[in-house]
């Protein structure tokens, strides 16, 4: 036969063989490719966590003085009115508070961040109108938020020198900002802690009215004298000289010495009726650095300190950032840091991206070299290296396409191309198994048999390779959050699949004639000695299920073996042998505790409990270091981010940021870590009436809390109220921990009200009363000195001595400069009230709204269990004389009524299936379609699809004998075995109908394709399994692994005994009813 000839009967994928077979160009397409895969390694930015395109911002407006509900009313309200227009808008959340409005714009995940900014910016300022000129509403503040304002190194400055204050390092941290800003890639430069440098102007009432003085004239006085402003020019001696008037204010002694006023002839200084000082702050906020017992470069202690924390720029690579970041912080040492004066790196998310890269490539590598040896010992040395190339070609130009796609190197994408392995070797496996099978048959030369080979298994090798592609691909369009978070998966395996395509079809067939082309293939005996065991097994197994007499029986008995099995395995799931998750807990080197004391608390006792939490945490052995911040954040991360800690800034708040020691020098992972370490505070919040929430850094994105109940109604004191019997129930429940809400506990406000028709009679302005408690009680920046050597701006700050801020007569014995020039005493014009402040009213999406938070922790771990426990009890308690109507995936309808949205991991779980759910319906049909194109058949696809339920059978009793829960990872993993299967029922099938045609019985084509696919159905399966071993200790990905494994392992099991068979009866049933049966 002429090669003509052949070329005419050959498909598609034997016409590329042979194209390429004898081809100079393909060792440089494959070169080419290796090429790509290095330069991909090289240039791709690594991170440990996938980059969430998620945008929203903070917008703060501020009405001094108004009430909580006068600022939802006149403030809030329409704002959210105006948001709530912008396209790509999906959630408003809002606080009105008294004296201010916070309202957070979230835009929907993906959409990019400049437009959606500028469109915000747009909406404010183009309906500025909304608000009346006049009201008091101070201008709207826009901050932006997003990924990258999550820090990738954070360092600590502390000092054991107790004369080495907090001040002082606060100094040295200003010093270093601009250096660090500098660093290439460096973004936000943030210093925690720290009272900053001012020039405290204490002034004394009684002496200010000795001299016939007001606030308002030191006000007016040292507002005048920190003038100065270029005045020009003038000639002299025909010379230009610049003019300059005045001089700022350089030093506090010439801020003691400025005259404020004259008293019977003589000037008064500024000094005679303050005392001007140049020193820190009164502190807002306290930070400490803690020494744990796992330390292994200092003793335990606690120590005053400073944070610096550093983002990088968008794209840039986390680990070259942080490596800089962390190299210019040592060169600062000898530079900026005095004897006595300490840092410590207190994040690395570079080191941690760095390491899980590393880790992830090595495992690559191994699952790589351990399909190359199942190929050797299965096939032989040369089999080996040819399909050793294939893989080594083809990830390289996936990891090539990863990066035109935009993807970092983070634990995703590389977790994608493990799981991809097995899949992306099968091309090769089945193209290689079928040429060596060809090469054994002896009747062809090899350059004849090769395309020939090649084409036999073309058609169902395409067929199935986009049948997995067809499961996988629909998986990029998840939505929410988790959708960004896991797309490396289906996107990477999709593309690799199509070039492990090529691959198998242009370079598998050239390197095989390469090695082979001088070699006889001496094994043929020993493939006809194995090919006959396998022939016999199968015949054994088969032919009771093939037999005309007794089949029918067996087949129906197998059918209900079958069914049964598929019941129980999903009885695992009902009985909670199988727990469900959206994602498991990871075993990092950090945690969090997040601190809230009652409403009104003062900074120093709230500071006074974070030392004895901190206590307590030091008995944990795997403590290295903690970090207390009281009063203020801790360096966010990305939960932070979302849940937006970076605005915990009142003197009732606290953190306490956990370093443990690197997972390889402990026994413990850190949620058991976790665990312990919130039995150990409970004694401690409890005896100081502090919430304390043990906060671990989730898997995936993050929610406002594991379990989120929102209450809705009409009246929002009655929301407080019945979400304060939510809590309640919350607390009841087994498993629940860390509940809290929204609500605010009871604050003392004292309100100095002025009396209008006396304040009028003296001529005193109710404006100037305002102004002089305000500066007297919180200070009042009135200018600034101007200190060249200052890294910060150094404020002149007008208060009343702190001894005396405490007490109100003092406040009264203020006096206030009539129109008259009189001096009249505040006691005169005012009079106190004693209220509660208001509570702060929040929003979601314009309603109303209290939230109800808590946590799960115990035997399960999974909020879905505790949630719903709860929504069973709430189902039989009344409150307002019925039960509250709950609602789990929308929004409650009657927001008139009372109700309760689920919200939190429940949300985004059920969004996360839902569409998981979705796509895979859309790639089984999408499986059907293709299939019915190829076999040109409706029935034919089903009885291929069939073996799908079966991989339920290995991945449900997986998980409950490993202990792993039910994840997202985990329907991953089920999704992809689809294809995988189905892959498999192809090559059977269109055996069986290729033997049929050539003339052999169907119960001899049955057996035959079983004994002849049951090879390379086994390579494959084996190497997608040893690709699942590689990441089957990984706390989040191990269940995907669990799915592949099991699931693989018992689908291709009965595969090779269920579709042969249900094919056979099939056709079988077919050509008896149509008398064509042979």
């Amino acid at each position: 036969m002429s090669a003509s000839d052949t070329d005419s009967k050959l498909g598609i994928s034997g016409r590329i063989a042979r194209a390429f077979l004898t081809s100079e160009i393909t060792p440089l397409l494959a070169l080419t490719g290796l090429l790509l895969g290095l330069f991909a390694v090289m240039v791709t930015p690594r991170e440990e966590e996938p980059q969430i395109n998620v945008t929203f911002a903070n917008v703060f407006i501020p009405f001094p003085g108004a009430t909580a509900k006068e600022v939802e009313s006149l403030v809030t309200t329409p704002a959210e009115q105006i948001v709530s227009e912008i396209a790509g808008v999906k959630h408003v959340y809002s606080a009105s508070s008294p004296g201010m409005a916070v309202l957070t714009v979230r835009f929907k995940v993906g959409e990019p961040r400049t437009d959606a900014i500028v469109r915000l910016y747009n909406a404010f300022y183009s309906n500025q109108d909304a608000l009346p000129q006049n009201l008091g509403v101070g201008q709207p503040l826009i901050k932006p938020k997003g990924i990258d304002d999550v820090p990738v190194v954070s360092g600590t400055i502390w000092s054991k020198n107790p004369a080495i204050t907090a001040s002082d390092l606060l100094k040295i941290a200003h010093a270093m900002e601009a250096e660090l800003q500098r660093v290439p890639g460096t973004r936000d430069i943030e210093t925690i802690g720290g009272p900053e440098r001012i020039v405290r102007v204490k002034f004394d009432p009684a002496r200010l009215a000795s001299y016939g003085l007001a606030l308002s004239d030191l006000r007016m006085s040292l507002a005048a004298a920190n003038a100065s402003a270029d005045a020009g020019e003038l000639v002299n001696n025909n010379s230009e000289i610049k003019v300059q008037a005045g001089t700022f204010l350089i030093s506090p002694q010439e801020v003691a010495d400025l005259i404020i006023g004259v008293n019977n002839g003589a000037p008064v200084f500024l000094r005679e009726v303050a005392d001007v000082t140049l020193g820190p702050e009164t502190p807002n906020s306290y930070v400490t650095y803690g020494i744990g017992p796992a330390s292994a470069e200092d003793e335990p202690g606690r120590y005053p300190a400073i944070t610096l924390s550093v983002a990088k720029k968008p794209g840039e690579n986390a680990v070259d950032v942080a490596d800089a970041v962390i190299a210019r912080f040592e060169q600062m040492k000898g530079v900026y840091f005095p004897d006595g004066v300490e840092s410590t790196v207190t994040r690395n998310y570079g080191a941690t991206a760095e390491e899980k890269a590393q880790t992830l490539i090595k495992k690559l590598i191994f699952a790589t070299l351990s399909v190359i040896v199942l190929v050797l010992f299965a096939l032989g040395r040369r089999e080996a290296i040819v399909v050793g190339v294939a893989v080594v070609a083809t990830l390289a130009i996936t990891l090539f396409a990863s990066w035109a796609w935009g993807f970092t190197l983070n634990r995703v994408s590389l977790f994608a191309l493990i799981f991809s392995i097995g899949i992306l070797v099968d091309d090769a496996i089945v193209v290689v198994e079928n040429i060596h099978r060809h090469m054994g048959m002896g009747n062809k030369s090899l350059k004849e048999a090769i395309p020939l080979a090649v084409d036999e298994v073309g058609g169902p090798t395409i067929l199935a390779t986009f049948t997995v592609i067809a499961a996988l691909l629909p998986m990029a369009f998840v939505t929410g959050l988790m959708g960004p978070y896991m797309r490396p998966i289906p996107i990477n395996a999709s593309t690799g699949m199509l070039i492990s395509l090529a691959v198998a079809f242009i370079v598998t067939p050239w390197l095989f004639l390469k090695l082979f082309k001088n070699k006889s293939h001496d094994g043929a005996a020993h493939d006809e000695v194995q090919h006959g065991k396998l022939h016999h097994f199968f015949e054994k197994i088969m032919t009771p299920f093939l037999n005309e007499r007794l089949g029918r029986t067996n087949r129906v008995y197998l059918l209900f073996g079958i069914l049964g099995l598929i019941g129980v395995s999903l009885a695992l799931v009902v009985h909670e042998s199988v727990i469900m998750k959206m994602l498991p807990f990871d075993n990092k080197s950090e945690f969090q505790l997040v601190v809230d004391m009652p409403e009104g608390t003062p900074l120093e006792e709230t500071h006074r409990v974070l030392q004895a939490l901190a206590d307590d945490l030091e008995e944990l052995p795997e403590l290295v270091n903690y970090q207390t911040y009281a009063g203020t954040a801790a360096p966010i991360n990305f939960n932070g981010l979302v849940r937006q800690y970076y605005l915990r800034s009142e003197s009732h708040m606290g953190d306490i940021q956990v370093n443990l020691t690197h997972k390889k020098l402990r026994h413990r992972k850190s949620h058991e870590i976790a665990l312990h370490a919130r039995e150990l505070i409970a004694n401690t919040a409890a005896k100081y009436n502090a919430n304390v929430k043990v906060v671990e850094m989730p898997p995936g994105p993050p929610v406002m809390a594991p379990l989120v109940a929102e209450i809705y109604g009409l009246d929002y004191a009655r929301q407080v109220v019945v979400a304060k019997q939510v809590g309640d129930i919350f607390r009841q429940t087994d498993d629940v921990v860390d509940v809290d809400d929204t609500t605010e506990a009871a604050q003392q406000k004292w309100v100095l009200a002025v009396d209008r028709a006396r304040a009028a009679k003296l001529g005193v302005s109710q404006h100037d009363i305002v102004a002089d408690i305000n500066a007297a009680l919180r200070g009042e920046n009135i200018s600034y000195l101007h200190d060249e050597h200052a890294k910060v701006p150094v404020p002149v700050r007008l208060e009343l001595p702190a001894t005396r801020k405490s007490e109100l007569q003092a406040l009264q014995n203020l006096r206030v400069k009539s129109r008259s020039g009189e001096l009249v005493p505040l006691s005169e014009v005012t009079f106190l009230q004693q209220k509660t402040r208001d509570q702060t009213i929040y929003h979601k999406d314009l309603l109303p709204v209290v939230y109800v938070m808590g946590d799960a922790a115990g035997k399960t771990d999974s909020p879905l269990y505790g949630l719903a426990s709860i929504a069973s009890t709430l189902s039989e308690t009344p409150i307002d004389g019925a039960p509250i109507e709950q609602f789990y995936i929308q929004q409650p309808e009657n927001p008139y009524a009372w109700s309760m949205k689920w919200d939190g991991e429940w949300q985004v779980t059920y969004e996360t299936f839902r569409d998981m759910g979705i796509a895979y319906s859309v790639g089984l049909i999408m499986i059907y379609l293709l299939v019915v194109a190829q076999f040109r058949s409706y029935s034919t696809p089903l009885i291929i699809m069939a073996p799908i339920p079966l991989t339920i059978i290995g991945i449900m009793p997986g998980h409950a004998l490993l202990g792993q829960q039910f994840t997202a990872p985990s329907m991953i993993g089920m999704i992809a075995l689809a294809g995988i299967i189905v892959r498999n029922s192809i090559l059977l099938v269109d055996f069986i109908q290729q033997q049929h045609s050539l003339g052999k019985s169907l119960q001899q084509a049955t057996i035959e394709a079983a004994a002849v696919r049951s090879v390379p159905i086994a390579l494959t399966a084996v190497a997608a399994m040893m690709g699942g071993f590689f990441i089957l200790d990984d706390p989040i990905f191990g269940g995907l692994a669990v799915s592949l494994i099991f699931g693989l392992l018992v689908s291709t099991i009965l595969t090779l005994l269920v579709i042969p068979v249900v094919y056979y009866a099939y056709e079988y049933s077919s050509k008896s009813q149509s008398g064509e049966l042979a």
